[in-house]
C-alpha cells in the first residue's frame, strides 16, 4: 500500500508540462549550429512562433497518462517528451525518451523526432540510431491519411502515436510484412523477449545518466517501481507468466511459460545489474537487495510462484476492474512482504 501512495505521489509532484531553461544536453541544440545559433537557435517567423506556442497550450491540456513534456524558455524550437511503458507490453515500467525540433518551415513540414535509443534497437519503428519511423511524421511511406497534414496535426497526436502504435503489445508486427498467425507466434514472443532485456538495460543507462530536467522522475520513478520490475524479471525467468503480461495482482503459481535458455541467462544477468543500479538510487529491493543471482535463488522462486490472486487470465491478458486491482494488489504486497520478511 505504501508503493502504491509513493507512484501516486511522484506522478503528482513531477508536473506533466513544464518551461525549463536548459536545453544542453538536448540532442538538436548543438546541431549544425554556430555558437549564436546554439543559443538562440533557428529564426522562427511570427506566425511559426504563435503555432508552436499553440502545441505547447494544446499539449498543457491534454496530455494522457505517462507522457511528460518540457519545452525550453529560449529555444521555442525544442522539446523534450518521455513516455512510460504501458502495463501489458514488454515494455512495461520503461522511460522512453523524445527529442523534438520545430523546423522553420513548421507546420507545412512535421517536427523532427529523436529517440534516445543508447544504441539499441527496441521496436522496428525505433532505430538504434535514434530515427522514428512514423507515417505521421512523414518518415514512413503510409497511407496520405496517416500523413503530416500541417492544418490537422499536432506534436500531441505524435506523441499518443508513439504511446499507442509504436510501443505497443506486440511491437514485432510493427515490421512491414509480418502478420499474426500460428507460423509468426513464437517470433513474435522471442522478440518481446529481447524487447525487454533492452529495455532494462535502457533502464540502468537512464539511471546512470538521467536527461536534463527529468532527473527526478528518473529517480522517483525506478525508486518506486524498482521492487515491482524486479519481481516481473523473476517471474519471466521461471516461466510463471508470459513477458510483458506481469501485473500488480501477480503471476501464474506454475511454471505454465516455456522459455528459452537464453532468456533465462539474460534475465540473470539483467537482473544483477538492475539490483545494483537500484540500490544506488536507495529504491525499495526487500530480500532482493541480498540475494546474489536469479539462478540461485530458490526463495525468489518460491516467492514468485506465491504471488497470486483470482484474476480471469487468457492468452496473456487479464482483465479487471480498478477497485479489484487495487484490492488485489495491498494483498499481493502484504503476501509479498510475508514470504519475504520484508522489513
Amino acid at each position: 500500500m505504501a508503493h502504491e501512495i509513493q507512484e501516486e505521489s511522484i506522478k503528482t509532484h513531477f508536473k506533466k508540462f513544464d518551461v525549463v531553461t536548459d536545453f544542453s544536453d538536448h540532442f538538436y541544440s548543438n546541431k549544425g549550429k554556430s555558437g549564436k545559433e546554439r543559443e538562440c537557435g533557428i529564426k522562427l517567423t511570427s506566425n511559426v512562433a504563435k503555432r508552436i506556442m499553440q502545441e505547447w497550450k494544446i499539449l498543457e491540456k491534454n496530455l494522457p497518462e505517462e507522457i511528460f513534456v518540457r519545452v525550453y524558455e529560449e529555444r521555442l524550437d525544442l522539446m523534450r517528451a518521455v513516455i512510460i511503458g504501458a502495463p501489458g507490453t514488454p515494455y512495461h515500467d520503461g522511460l522512453y525518451f523524445f527529442d523534438i525540433k520545430f523546423p522553420s518551415s513548421f507546420p507545412k513540414n512535421p517536427p523532427k523526432v529523436y529517440y534516445h535509443s543508447h544504441g539499441l534497437r527496441i521496436n522496428p519503428n525505433l532505430y538504434s540510431t535514434g530515427y522514428v519511423c512514423l507515417s505521421l511524421l512523414n518518415t514512413w511511406n503510409g497511407k496520405s491519411i496517416e500523413k503530416w497534414n500541417p492544418s490537422e496535426s499536432t506534436i500531441l497526436q505524435v506523441l499518443v502515436s508513439i504511446q499507442a502504435l509504436v510501443l505497443n503489445e506486440r511491437p514485432f508486427f510493427n515490421e512491414p510484412g509480418t502478420k499474426p498467425g500460428w507460423l509468426t507466434e513464437l517470433p513474435a514472443r522471442s522478440y518481446n523477449d529481447d524487447v525487454f532485456i533492452l529495455s532494462c538495460r535502457t533502464m540502468i543507462y537512464l539511471i546512470k545518466k538521467p536527461p536534463r530536467n527529468f532527473e527526478a522522475l528518473v529517480i522517483g520513478h525506478f525508486q518506486e517501481r524498482a521492487h515491482f520490475i524486479l519481481s516481473a524479471c523473476m517471474a519471466y525467468r521461471d516461466g510463471c507468466v508470459r513477458v510483458g503480461y506481469y501485473e500488480h495482482y501477480g503471476a501464474s503459481p506454475f511454471a505454465t511459460v516455456e522459455i528459452s535458455k537464453n532468456l533465462k541467462k539474460y534475465l540473470d544477468k539483467i537482473f544483477d545489474d538492475l539490483v545494483k543500479a537500484f540500490a544506488g538510487i536507495g529504491a525499495y529491493l526487500g530480500t532482493f537487495a541480498t540475494v546474489q543471482s536469479l539462478s540461485n535463488s530458490k526463495q525468489k522462486t518460491e516467492a514468485s510462484k506465491s504471488l497470486v490472486v483470482n484474476v480471469e487470465v487468457y492468452n496473456g491478458d487479464a482483465k479487471e476492474d480498478g477497485e479489484t486491482k487495487r484490492r488485489a494488489f495491498t494483498g499481493v504486497f502484504g503476501k509479498l512482504r510475508k514470504l519475504l520478511k520484508c522489513t
